[in-house]
């Protein structure tokens, strides 16, 4: 008999989603926008401790208009992390600019202080310095904020912050989203909390977020009429969908909480393996570990990441590869990249070892045993056929 499906990172209902979703019948706000939309920008602001936040209907659509908001035009140049979901840089090709990616460090899995110093140090020299640089979160962990900072800081460099991943976590004490000029996060099905497609747009520059709403919702001007004096974009997200996003917000400390205990059991479980190396924590932060990573060695395992994907496959456990480098992607080919060194692409060597491990916070205890058996058993199982050989 097949055993029960087990997914990466499926939605969490927290149970309240329904009244939302009533209320919004009851009143017949079914039309865009509503009292949920106005509540949840409200509560999610107050919860990051942002001055304003506008609800959209993806990260993406919340990156694109950060990227309009702060001039980025035809010709412009945006530094981009290169380890990243294709969402994170596609928004810089809808403004007509083009990418510069930039390479990961080893101790936060993002980008690199290194690489970006002489990103910034090149593009200085070439008297063309980028309209911003989208600093990503990976899964949930925040990129060194201080030393990225700093740099962009010198060269009077905006900076977008894509904390799609990242909802929950925090740096130094601060949330994660809330240090660049932009904060982004995404509320796809997938994320530690959904409104099944949305996300949100932060900053404490008021007037820019005033005008991110007139951008998302076709532009259109103070008329008694439909009048339009630029291009728009229907961005907004639905009244009905903030309200499931209001209940998912009231319980993201329990599914942060959830989802850390997840990586401990794996931690426990497996990092005494040898070859098996789990994404870092760095120091003072805390991070909402949306999804378990980790490394193989395949000398010391015996096995390739994609092997031990396959083999999770073969058990009904879906488990994926760590993002394919944005520099790496066919629709980045003439896109200039900086690596962390001159010998060494830290983000391409995390790709080809990285596995990410399901992690959804409604996960039980005994469905996360069978996946640790799986990877137990497979290891074991190339150890056992080197020994009869």
């Amino acid at each position: 008999m097949k055993k029960p499906r087990i997914y990466l990172s499926p939605p969490h209902m927290s149970g309240r989603e329904q009244e939302y979703i009533k209320e919004a019948f009851r009143t017949n706000w079914i039309a865009p926008l509503g009292p949920n939309v106005d509540a949840f920008e409200q509560e999610l602001a107050s919860y990051v401790g942002a001055s304003e936040a506008v609800a959209v209907n993806s990260g993406t659509s919340a990156i694109h208009l950060a990227l309009s908001l702060l001039g980025v035009t035809r010709r412009d140049t945006v530094f981009c992390s290169t380890l990243t979901f294709v969402a994170s840089a596609n928004p810089i090709l809808y403004q007509g600019a083009d990418p510069v990616f930039i390479d990961s460090d080893y101790d936060s899995w993002n980008m690199s202080p290194q690489a970006l110093q002489r990103a910034l140090q090149d593009a200085a020299f070439q008297g063309k310095l980028p309209k911003a640089v989208i600093i990503v979160n990976l899964y949930g962990q925040s990129a060194k904020m201080d030393e990225l900072l700093t740099l962009c800081e010198h060269y009077q460099v905006p900076v977008v912050e894509d904390a799609a991943e990242s909802l929950g976590s925090t740096y130094k004490g601060k949330p994660s989203g809330t240090f660049g000029h932009f904060g982004v996060y995404s509320f796809n099905g997938n994320k530690i909390i959904t409104t099944s497609g949305g996300g949100m747009l932060v900053s404490n520059d008021i007037e820019s977020l005033q005008k991110a709403r007139f951008l998302a919702t076709q532009a259109r001007d103070p008329a008694p009429y439909y009048q339009h004096s630029q291009v728009g974009h229907n961005y907004r997200l639905s009244n009905i969908l903030a309200g499931v996003g209001r209940a998912q917000l009231e319980v993201i400390d329990e599914r942060v909480k959830a989802r850390r205990l997840i990586f401990e059991r794996y931690q426990q479980s497996l990092s005494q393996i040898p070859g098996i190396s789990f994404m870092p924590e760095l120091e003072n932060s805390m991070t909402n570990r949306w999804l378990t990573t980790l490394t193989i060695d395949e000398i010391e395992t015996g096995i390739t990441s994609s092997q031990l994907i396959e083999a999770m496959a073969k058990e009904n456990i879906e488990a994926r590869p760590v993002w394919k480098p944005l520099h790496m992607q066919p629709l980045f080919k003439e896109a200039t990249y900086f690596s962390h060194s001159e010998d060494e692409d830290v983000a391409q060597q995390l790709f080809s070892r990285g596995i990410c491990l399901p992690s959804g916070s409604s996960m039980t205890e005994e469905e996360q045993m069978r996946i640790v058996e799986c990877v137990m058993n497979t290891i074991e199982g190339v150890y056992a056929r080197q020994d009869i050989i």
